[in-house]
């Protein structure tokens, strides 16, 4: 099945572009998702659109994710959430929580998709989250979680 993505899929490709992957795959999970269209001649013009439209807002270079990466690095990130008399949180911290926490802090917007969280926050504490910024750049931030 040939489809054209619109968004990042992991081990696939980027938005904008034409993959072929086995039917069921497209067909149950990529296109219901909303993560895939189907393939027509007609769907060139919209790759153009999704491509013009990912450029915009991706990080350009190698240089420039180094930048945002000392300057996401050097932030102080706090984030307030509803906890328990033992400090256990009910329910854990998100990755869009995390990307609106570094923006609130004056750094740049980040899209949730790039925040890795690796093992569920759901304790006050500190701990550490990764932003990818590039394929070989990842910025590492110190998450303050403060019961609130």
């Amino acid at each position: 099945m040939k489809l054209i993505l619109t968004a990042a899929v992991d081990n696939l490709g980027l938005a904008g572009d034409v993959v072929e992957v086995k039917d069921g795959y497209g067909r149950n999970y990529l296109v219901p998702r909303g993560f895939a269209i189907r393939w027509t001649r007609g769907g060139e013009k919209q790759i153009d659109g999704i491509k013009r439209s990912r450029d915009a807002r991706e990080i350009r270079g190698l240089d420039h994710a180094n930048e945002v990466r000392t300057q996401i690095e050097g932030l102080d990130v706090t984030i307030t959430e509803r906890a328990g008399e033992n400090g256990t949180l009910f329910g854990a911290v998100t990755a869009a929580e995390v990307a609106a926490a570094i923006k609130k802090a004056g750094g740049p917007s980040v899209d949730k998709r790039s925040v890795r969280i690796e093992k569920p926050i759901k304790a006050v504490g500190t701990h550490t989250v990764g932003v990818r910024l590039h394929d070989a750049v990842t910025a590492h931030i110190r998450l303050a979680v403060n019961a609130g």
